[in-house]
């Protein structure tokens, strides 16, 4: 999918909202655990409900992979049902993956080969030969960890070096190096405020993936006011928030009615 697809897309829902399916069979009703595949029917339900409000899906890898055979084949069942159902939606592997160079192109061929998603979450702390693997693919998407929402991020990423830049924006800048911004993403954390105005210093054109809305505390305001571009730039995520709206039979229908109400948020904040 193009950087121009995911704008038009933007534009003609009025939303920039990214649905994670971070499916607990823990946390999901329990009459779905009757069911042959739970976490497949889970994602199914939720994916019906959400997309007309949704722009994107993210499924975090850890959640299926933990189930071993099943989890992956609940995976890929997922990403094949949006593929076919709903063409339009810009589908994530939160895989945070990142390793020396021939481990990350075994990485990058599962999951851009194999499952077909847009895009992956990389890790940079390996550096550049640790994702160009990834940038191999023509239309799909590296998604760089660059400013995180979780308290320990603190114990690297603002570390600043002897003239005062910290590891976040050497992260940002040495990787604008690498790619454009019609192939590289950055994950930046919703708490971070004013923090989005150092980012887009860096990087003014690319979209940022944002976790951090909801459940974690994230203001969506505070997102869109330093960090929206003319282009939008955003892809918000909200995963618990969403999928965990309600734990009864009707758990699809909240769901919708949660994204819904984030849509209509991201509505009114979208520059015209």
């Amino acid at each position: 999918m193009t950087k121009q697809e995911i704008i038009d897309n933007i534009r003609r829902k009025k939303s920039f909202l990214c649905v994670g399916l971070d499916t607990d069979l823990k946390k999901i009703p329990p009459h779905l655990l009757n069911e042959e595949d739970p976490i497949f029917a889970f994602n199914k339900a939720i994916i019906d409900a959400t997309a007309p409000y949704c722009v994107a899906y993210k499924p975090n890898l850890a959640f299926y992979e933990c189930f071993g055979l099943k989890g992956w084949a609940a995976f890929e069942k997922t990403v094949n049902y949006i593929r076919q159902n709903y063409p339009d939606q810009f589908i994530i592997a939160d895989a945070k993956r990142g390793d020396i160079g021939n481990t990350s192109a075994m990485y990058a061929r599962a999951l851009f080969e194999e499952l077909d998603v847009d895009a992956i979450t990389v890790a940079p702390y390996m550096g550049e030969d640790s994702v160009k693997p990834f940038l191999g693919y023509p239309g799909k998407w590296v998604i760089l960890l660059a400013l995180t929402s979780n308290p320990g991020s603190a114990d690297f990423q603002n570390v600043e070096s002897a003239d005062g830049e910290k590891l976040f924006e050497r992260v940002l800048r040495r990787s604008q190096d690498w790619a454009g911004d019609d192939q590289m993403m950055y994950v930046v954390g919703a708490t971070r405020g004013r923090a989005f105005e150092d980012v887009r210093k860096i990087a003014p054109n690319n979209f940022l993936l944002v976790p951090g809305v909801g459940a974690q505390g994230g203001s969506l305001a505070d997102v869109c006011q330093y960090g929206m571009t003319a282009d939008c730039g955003l892809l918000v995520n909200s995963s618990r928030g969403i999928i965990y709206a309600d734990n009864t039979p009707a758990f699809a229908e909240a769901a919708g009615r949660a994204a819904a109400e984030l849509q209509q948020e991201m509505a009114a904040l979208l520059v015209d």
